[in-house]
């Protein structure tokens, strides 16, 4: 085989595949990514059993021919080369000789023969969604999955289709995370739980423009995101996700309405003051036309007003700071409205047409005040 393409084409399509690439595994040819120049274009494929990625990327093929090379070495290797075209020619025994310009790379590769490809998907049915939208649905829901492995389900997020409406949720015990948006086809009820880290991998390697798509194909067991030359392929989290509609309700006991900005930069400041892994709640104290807002903890404490427009209730409500600063920090409204029913009860932070709601649990703050 023997292919010569730019330095930049290279580097973006191994970096792109790289993000399949497992960190441990007993199966060293798992750590390679797969080049095939077999069929006229060039192809890079890293596939770690759970999620695959392969995308194109231009170049010339003088000779066809099929690779497979370490990823972590021929990544550091295309991305220390000058920024010029880069030769990679190999031979039957797989030695691998990567040139540009005046440097001279060999390598041993594997045959692309022993490289499992990425599963044949029959897709049943596909939904198109902007690329910049799913973007924005994975940043705002994907801080709520849990990292505990013991639940599978909250390490992935529903993907709940119904009609003209796709609406994502994620959640860990403490909080969950909606996201509703319209889509511009009717389409069959469908629900899907994808792997957290499959999301972030696709958020990551997503151009995000406005006026590009991204084909979404489901089967029983995998999903399929397609867009520009690049082809990501996951299995699905199996397992019947939670019964979200019954943790949602519509009751409060008092509304309050505050400015998103100074919300979320007095929280900010009230956090210099809890040490990492130090679980101090932020005590928020709501009156007629106040919110305060309280911490203690060893190295001092901080309180401060913010004005609020209130409905309800006075009520005094303890949070995880945490978990305040991460909803409202992907909330793109200048003013939030929150829903509180009593100190024991979930907070909810939604606007008027529900195209998002996070749903905070309070913690209890009598024993540490």
């Amino acid at each position: 085989m023997k292919l010569i393409c730019s330095k930049s084409n290279l580097l973006n399509g191994v970096q792109i595949v790289s993000k399949a690439v497992p960190n441990k595994t007993t199966m060293s040819i798992l750590e390679c990514i797969l080049i095939d120049a077999s069929l006229g274009e060039i192809k890079l494929t890293a596939n770690d059993m759970e999620l695959g990625i392969e995308t194109v990327i231009e170049g010339q093929i003088v000779e066809k021919g099929i690779i497979a090379l370490d990823a972590k070495i021929f990544l550091e290797i295309v991305r220390k080369l000058p920024d010029n075209d880069i030769t990679i020619e190999t031979d039957a025994s797989f030695k691998t000789t990567i040139t540009c310009e005046k440097a001279k790379f060999n390598i041993i590769g594997k045959s692309g023969e022993d490289f499992s490809y990425l599963p044949a998907v029959e897709k049943e049915e596909s939904l198109v969604i902007s690329q910049f939208t799913l973007k924005e649905v994975v940043r705002q829901t994907i801080f709520s999955i849990s990292d505990n492995e013991n639940n599978k389900l909250m390490t992935g997020e529903l993907f709940d289709i119904k009609g003209d409406e796709l609406r994502v949720v994620s959640l860990d015990g403490h909080r969950i995370s909606i996201r509703k948006i319209k889509l511009r086809d009717h389409y069959q009820p469908k629900k899907v739980v994808v792997p957290g880290k499959t999301l972030s991998e696709v958020s990551k390697i997503l151009p995000g423009d406005a006026q590009s798509d991204v084909l979404i194909s489901f089967t029983e067991k995998h999903i399929v995101f397609e867009f520009d030359s690049t082809t990501v392929v996951s299995r699905l989290l199996e397992g019947e996700y939670f019964p979200i509609d019954q943790m949602l309700s519509s009751d409060y006991e008092t509304k309050v309405k505050i400015n998103k900005k100074e919300l979320l930069n007095c929280i900010d400041r009230a956090t210099l003051l809890v040490k990492e892994g130090d679980k101090k709640p932020i005590i928020i104290h709501i009156t007629d036309e106040t919110m305060e807002l309280k911490i203690n903890s060893v190295l001092g404490s901080m309180n401060e007003d913010i004005d609020i427009e209130k409905q309800g209730k006075d009520l005094m409500i303890g949070f995880n700071p945490k978990f305040l600063i991460d909803a409202l920090r992907v909330i793109d409204d200048e003013e939030v409205e929150l829903y509180m029913v009593n100190p024991k009860a979930p907070c909810f932070i939604k606007n008027q047409e529900e195209s998002y709601i996070y749903l905070i649990l309070p913690v209890n703050f009598t024993t540490v005040q």
